[in-house]
């Protein structure tokens, strides 16, 4: 997207604002439509409530606010809750909640009996405190998006990740492979391969328990070739890592891994960086720690899709032309 001045006037505003999960992605994505984020005073009272106070009038405008559900996940959701109350009672004309990650997107279904769906929970808190629309990405399922009873629209760092490997030699390439590190992303693996060009793989896994999981045996043909391993989410990297080392068993001669959402909880620096791949490519959803080892890791913005598709629900564009007519991964 070339960056241009979005037109103001009187009847129809644009105003972006940040909540402070990640300011820096937000001014990023206000850079790229030539706009200047929007003043909020945002601070928590003494018992750590949340209070907000818009420093400009909203009155009649189209406000969107920009917030990762990043660590702090409870105080940034709950942040964005608040600033989209506060928008709705300031008498906003329309308000968009933009979560590039989308907290407790994993609970989205029913595994045992007495466990919450908390991504349903989520959506109807954002729904109730007023927001008329959501803007996120690549989201842990496509079926969270009708949890909503209004547009969400669903983004994908697909074509990023097409673009990046392209770059690197990937395309059509005779000895890649690209490979699902478990079942669950298979239709995500094909996409990506459909796209280089390339022949895809499954690494078959049990899971024991949150977070736990082990590498039971890998189908399709991998041995002598350079494999990506595509995912939406890097957590702990204990499901990466594995498949990684399980590729490597199998004859695999680089391993790249991808995903939209660099979670990285606990010790998944440290795993990647001991780990046999030799790049873990990730977009900037998120922010990535200064104080961990990130040799490994690279990163890939996403700001320039997230302003094109502000721009375009604002002048009430296609969002499907941002990406090709595919801004779905499901």
């Amino acid at each position: 997207m070339q960056n241009g001045h979005i037109a103001h006037n009187a009847e129809n505003r644009l105003m972006l604002f940040s909540g402070q999960g990640y300011p820096e992605l937000s001014e990023r994505i206000a850079e790229r439509l030539d706009l200047e984020l929007g003043e909020v005073e945002l601070t928590q009272f003494a018992n750590g409530e949340m209070y907000t106070r818009y420093l400009e009038s909203v009155r009649g405008s189209d406000v969107f606010i920009i917030q990762s559900l990043c660590k702090p996940v409870n105080q940034n959701l709950m942040e964005l809750l608040v600033m989209i109350d506060a928008a709705k009672r300031a008498s906003a004309e329309s308000i968009v909640a933009v979560i590039p990650w989308y907290a407790y997107s994993r609970q989205d279904r029913k595994t045992k009996p007495r466990e919450p769906i908390t991504a349903r929970l989520v959506a109807n808190m954002i729904q109730t405190a007023g927001a008329d629309r959501v803007m996120t990405m690549d989201l842990h399922v496509g079926q969270i998006e009708g949890f909503f009873n209004f547009p969400v629209d669903h983004l994908t760092a697909m074509h990023t990740f097409v673009d990046y490997f392209v770059e690197q030699g990937f395309r059509d390439a005779c000895d890649a492979v690209v490979v699902a590190p478990d079942t669950g992303e298979v239709k995500v693996a094909k996409r990506l391969a459909d796209h280089l060009g390339l022949p895809w793989a499954i690494v078959n896994k049990m899971r024991r328990g949150p977070g736990e999981s082990e590498v039971t045996h890998v189908i399709g043909e991998v041995a002598g070739k350079r494999a990506i391993l595509i995912d939406d989410i890097i957590d702990g990297g204990g499901t990466t890592v594995g498949a990684a080392e399980r590729l490597v068993e199998e004859g695999v001669t680089e391993v790249y891994a991808a995903a939209t959402h660099a979670v990285f909880s606990g010790e998944a620096y440290r795993r990647i960086e001991r780990s046999p791949i030799v790049e873990v490519v990730v977009t900037d959803t998120l922010p990535l720690k200064d104080d961990e080892p990130r040799s490994k890791i690279r990163t890939l913005g996403i700001a320039p899709i997230l302003a094109s598709t502000i721009k375009n629900v604002f002048t009430d564009e296609s969002v499907s032309e941002v990406f090709m007519g595919e801004n779905q991964l499901f």
